[in-house]
């Protein structure tokens, strides 16, 4: 690969101000370096830059004015050291800040969960319940979450567990409805994979996460729903009144997500 020519019809598709095309090219440059261990310039840099990939900037070999935008970026995730996000992360994650309900749709790739801990950290909400399709996803997202928060929060992930004063609940949607006439108020409803509501997609999970959607919609204050790569928010009672945040930012090649 030509590093020069690469970085041309980069800078190419940003003038077209089609940021998508060029972040594509650029996915696969940084991708030659990293196999090549080749060094980013700070040309590679300033294009990791326009084109919103800030994770990626190497503050070594970058001009002061990227070394910047990669150390703006940075936000707490609970974790010993922040973490700078992406453009797309941070709009999303200022979307939420500011207490809008969201509804998106992005890639696997996007890294929506460092959006979903650091509005833990910077809100610092009293109850977050994180409604997941499966077991398995309850584990991960637990071993994820208790590092973080577990001094602060006591992270729930079965049935008939004594509440604390700030808890975050993680379960399928079965186990969420248990936990119903224990909580007065909800400061943040999470669902991964909303659209498996609709039976046209998840037959056999689509009526208890319905049930849990609806019931747990009365008592939360905001809502934040999840799902890969959705077209429309059809009309609907349990996203009534969300904002749809359709995106197509991905990071395939170099996922730190």
């Amino acid at each position: 690969m030509e590093i020069f020519d690469a970085c041309q019809i980069i800078n190419e598709f940003l003038s077209k101000n089609d940021t998508e095309s060029a972040r594509n090219e650029l996915i696969g440059l940084l991708g030659y370096h990293e196999e090549s261990g080749i060094e980013y310039s700070p040309v590679v840099n300033h294009l990791i830059r326009e084109t919103g990939l800030y994770p990626y900037i190497k503050p070594e070999t970058a001009l002061w004015q990227d070394r910047f935008v990669y150390n703006v970026f940075k936000v707490d995730v609970g974790k010993k050291e922040p973490v700078t996000l992406h453009r797309e992360q941070s709009e999303l994650l200022k979307k939420l800040v500011q207490g809008y309900d969201i509804a998106v749709s992005a890639p696997t790739s996007f890294g929506k969960s460092f959006v979903i801990d650091a509005f833990i950290s910077i809100k610092k909400p009293k109850n977050v319940v994180i409604v997941v399709p499966t077991i398995a996803l309850t584990d991960e997202t637990r071993r994820r979450l208790y590092p973080k928060f577990s001094r602060e929060y006591k992270i729930i992930t079965t049935s008939d567990v004594e509440l604390s004063d700030k808890n975050i609940f993680i379960f399928p949607q079965e186990r969420a409805i248990n936990y119903l006439n224990k909580l007065d108020e909800v400061d943040i409803l999470i669902i991964d994979e909303f659209y498996k509501a609709s039976s046209d997609f998840d037959k056999e999970r689509s009526p208890s996460l319905i049930k849990a959607l609806m019931e747990l919609s009365k008592i939360t204050k905001q809502r934040y729903f999840l799902a890969p790569n959705i077209s429309t928010l059809k009309d609907n009672p349990f996203t009534q009144g969300m904002d749809f945040v359709p995106l197509t930012f991905n990071t395939v090649v170099l996922n730190k997500c």
